[in-house]
């Protein structure tokens, strides 16, 4: 009798088969099929005494100057390349300057000494008078404080930028609570409980022509000398709505860290208590930097307390609104008509005439004050960053890439303030102020203008 085999061994043995001749016919098509690629499309052989081929092209970024001879556009010139936008009745009432910096000719004008609304374009003004007046590197300090039976007390030093997050918060290298903790962990110091100083800042909070609205809306918080990432409640998110007890926050990020629980409280300490711990913020121009880059109004208010401070006025929001029209009137600018009750521009009351805004981005691009040309960095590039990165469709307005500038939104108020590089290579300042329409309406007509002053030749 013939041996008997298992039917499932068999099966096996069958599928193994199968497996091993399939691949097999795999290997031998795919072998069939390089070697077909490789003797009939193979590339023919280079005649002799061919050129060797050229080094592959590397790449050089570089920044190159404007020339000072670029052609000098004319008031004519300009008038034309504007007249067609002008007429778009998206502007509503539009008031304005164009200037050339090299020169300090003024080339178009449409009623320029007329106060208007700015909203965040007043953020010109307080930029320039801080990087006018303080020194560009200068620092602001956090610290933490011995108080008594060990309770620490949290020093805001009137520095927004502050973090409790690990990997950097909102703000370009913003001081971290983390750094605040380690120290404290080092100092052999037993913590017990964490409080905060009561605020710097004097006066209001909130200036009274704000709105508490703004406050979920994301656009302000109530201004205190300890906040963290300008009180935002998602350091992700530029928009996030703000909290209206920022010092609390702070403190309750740094009981955290140190594994704290229980109320924190607001505490004064002694004038000679030991100094625990402390971090220092982003010099000055970082912090201008984000401020015009982000539009953001706990920043530029803060900025504007700062000045004050150091002009020896009161650390508020009115003393930093004054401290900049003060220090621009001391630097040689005309004021004149310029009225801030805040130092962002989210006052509806602040009005500033078109002339002083083109007046202080022509100061910048030019040579009359060194101290204010950073400013023109901190300005979004249209299509590109900040304010501007929607805006300016590239390959609709030839001003993406070329435009650098301040944009300013308040409900019915659309302002635009900065600088092109004409298609001639010469560099021009603009100052547009809109009002009466929709900002979604006005945007676009404004952008149409200095997208128009790009392809400006404007000699004729």
């Amino acid at each position: 009798m013939a041996p008997t085999t298992k039917p499932g061994r068999r099966r096996g043995r069958t599928v193994t088969i199968t497996i091993l001749a399939l691949l097999l016919a795999a290997i031998l098509a795919t072998g069939g099929f390089f070697a077909y690629n490789w003797y009939y499309l193979r590339p023919a052989a280079v005649p002799a005494g061919t050129p060797a081929q050229p080094a592959a092209v590397t790449v050089d970024p570089s920044i190159l100057p404007v020339s000072a001879d670029a052609p000098q556009p004319t008031p004519r010139g300009v008038a034309a390349a504007l007249r067609g936008g002008l007429k778009d009745p998206a502007l509503g009432k539009l008031t304005g300057m164009v200037s050339d910096p090299l020169t300090g000719a003024i080339l178009w004008s449409q009623q320029p000494d007329e106060p208007r609304t700015p909203a965040s374009n007043a953020k010109i003004l307080t930029a320039a008078a801080v990087l006018a007046e303080l020194d560009h590197g200068a620092r602001l300090t956090t610290k933490v404080v011995e108080g008594a039976d060990g309770q620490v007390i949290l020093v805001g030093g009137g520095d927004p930028t502050l973090t409790a997050q690990p990997d950097g918060g909102f703000y370009t290298d913003g001081p971290k609570i983390s750094d605040l903790a380690d120290q404290l962990k080092r100092s052999g110091v037993t913590v017990t409980s964490v409080a905060v100083a009561p605020s710097a800042v004097q006066g209001p909070a909130m200036e009274r022509s704000w709105s508490t609205e703004d406050i979920k809306g994301g656009d302000i918080a109530p201004i205190d000398s300890l906040m963290l990432d300008g009180a935002r409640t998602d350091t992700a998110d530029e928009y996030s709505p703000r909290s209206d007890t920022p010092a609390q926050d702070a403190g309750r990020a740094l009981a955290d860290q140190l594994g704290l629980h229980g109320p924190i409280d607001e505490v004064t300490p002694r004038t000679s208590a030991k100094v625990l711990a402390e971090v220092k913020s982003a010099p000055l121009s970082t912090r201008v930097g984000d401020m015009m880059r982000f539009s953001d109004n706990v920043l530029a208010e803060s900025l504007g307390i700062e000045l004050s401070a150091h002009l020896g006025g009161p650390a508020s929001i009115a003393g930093g609104a004054d401290a900049v029209v003060t220090v621009l009137r001391n630097k040689g600018f005309d004021v004149s008509g310029v009225v801030l009750r805040d130092s962002s521009g989210l006052s509806t009351a602040d009005r500033v005439p078109a002339r002083l805004l083109d007046q202080l981005v022509s100061a910048a691009a030019g040579d009359s004050h060194p101290k204010l040309r950073p400013m023109l960095d901190t300005f979004p590039v249209a299509a590109g960053s900040g304010t501007l990165a929607d805006r300016f469709p590239v390959g609709e307005n030839p001003g993406a890439g070329w435009v650098r500038a301040k944009t300013g939104t308040l409900t019915g108020v659309s302002s635009l303030t900065g600088i092109v590089q004409t298609v001639d290579g010469r560099v021009l300042a603009f100052a547009f102020m809109s009002g009466g329409t929709s900002p979604a309406d006005a945007r676009p007509a404004l952008d149409d203008l200095a997208g128009a002053l790009r392809l400006c030749g404007c000699r004729s």
